[in-house]
């Protein structure tokens, strides 16, 4: 059985891929850089201090994220491993520039022939009102830099006129100048998002690609403030028109890179076209996790084939796939007061035998027990499958209701806009076909 080296160089988020591996027989090490997240995992995953003491031991090294610490960093470290002869699952400086840098992912989509929607950089928001007063329109606002890592600053305008978006850009150079240092505003489309997710060999994708929905929003019915992410809803395909007309253009460029792992685009798309708006050229969380739980073959030697470009095989669940994030105060903000009296280390109960469906983000076991782990309050993501998106929905949902954290939270929509009408649109505009 092969060795994995699992590498968070800055937050700890690939804990659950690192215990799915481990619980398949495979020999597993876990490095966490942030010290506030080094308990995650402990007493599911087995640990190193010193992740460069353990690279020749290892068979397959994974990084999962393209940070490190406050830097933009671990494809460099991906590349300089495989120019060793390591097998890694990581990127490369270009692709994780596709991530921190917004203007530079439209340069590459738009010289590889996909359309993009009307986008700007800015690095002075005077001159971004300006642009807004000339020409009005509805706007989304993203910031550049480390500040992107703050998702409640993502903001998607409302108003015709884009006075809202002024609104908030005047209220961010107030709060935020000094360390925003720059922000793209785009266009905004009207239309289903989609994200588009791929398994890319160094070489080549894979033939199954991932089609899934995200819920950044805090509040069910898509309200309140942003986070990372509440929940996903998703489904398994081909590489149809959705695939082809993103993806399929930048397999060589992908190839030329030499880019290994999971890659993500997320578009909105409509009758007159599909518009990307970002890449994730990592892992997503908790799409991955959700991702897991659709594979029905296994985990670590898909893992290890994909690092080798061995044509990896894959198999996985045909129906409809759900993901729930189970939170805790004071997420999604940060305050040390509100997390120590209401969620450090509050033990999660499970009111059955089974852990079917549950996945690991900020936890720990000690003596058997789980606890919560970490500083951020997201213990836990639950998921549920099905042949239709109602089922997965019933699944994860009677989950969910079986675990016991006080105060813990979470939406209860998961997966409805898929049942209210985004389904029936992208079939009617031609996207879902073979």
């Amino acid at each position: 059985m092969p060795n994995f080296l699992f590498v968070s160089a800055d937050a700890a988020l690939v804990t659950d891929l690192a215990w799915q591996v481990h619980r398949e027989g495979h020999d597993v090490k876990y490095y966490i850089e942030a010290e506030s997240d080094r308990e995650i995992g402990d007493g599911f995953v087995p640990k190193t201090d010193d992740w460069r003491a353990e690279v020749d031991w290892a068979d397959v090294v994974v990084f999962d994220d393209v940070w490190v610490g406050s830097d933009v960093g671990t494809g460099e470290l991906a590349q300089e491993l495989r120019e060793r002869g390591k097998a890694v699952v990581g990127g490369t400086p270009n692709t994780d520039r596709l991530e921190e840098d917004r203007g530079y992912a439209m340069d590459v989509l738009e010289s590889h022939g996909v359309d993009t929607v009307d986008h700007h950089v800015f690095h002075d928001f005077g001159e971004a009102i300006d642009h807004i007063r000339r020409n009005p329109a509805p706007y989304v606002v993203k910031p550049l830099g480390e500040v992107q890592n703050v998702k409640r600053l993502l903001y998607v305008g409302d108003e015709d006129d884009g006075s809202d978006v002024v609104d908030v850009l005047q209220a961010y150079e107030k709060a935020w100048g000094h360390r925003m240092k720059g922000f793209q505003l785009q266009r905004r489309v009207e239309g289903v998002e989609i994200a588009i997710c791929g398994f890319f060999d160094g070489e080549r994708f894979i033939d199954q690609v991932n089609f899934n929905f995200e819920h950044k929003k805090l509040f069910p019915g898509n309200i309140g403030p942003s986070t990372g992410e509440m929940g996903t809803s998703m489904f398994w395909g081909g590489r149809n028109k959705l695939f082809e007309e993103t993806f399929g253009r930048l397999e060589d460029w992908l190839a030329e890179e030499g880019y290994v792992g999971s890659i993500d685009i997320n578009c909105i798309v409509n009758e007159t076209g599909i518009y990307p708006l970002e890449f994730t050229p990592r892992f997503g969380y908790p799409t991955i996790a959700l991702q897991e739980e659709s594979f029905e073959s296994s985990t670590g030697q898909f893992f290890y084939d994909l690092a080798h470009g061995n044509d990896p095989e894959l198999e996985v669940h045909n129906g409809y796939q759900i993901g729930v994030r189970v939170v805790l105060p004071p997420f999604p903000f940060d305050d040390e007061k509100t997390y120590d009296e209401n969620s450090r280390n509050a033990a999660v109960v499970f009111q059955t035998e089974s852990r079917d469906g549950i996945h690991l983000e900020d936890v720990k076991k000690i003596d058997g027990q789980w606890r919560v782990a970490g500083e951020s309050g997201m213990p836990l993501v639950v998921t549920g499958k099905g042949d239709t998106m109602q089922t997965a929905r019933r699944q994860a949902y009677q989950r969910v209701d079986d675990i016991v954290i006080p105060n813990l939270y979470y939406r209860d929509d998961i997966g409805e806009r898929w049942i209210a009408g985004d389904g029936d649109r992208l079939q009617a505009w031609g996207y879902l076909g073979p």
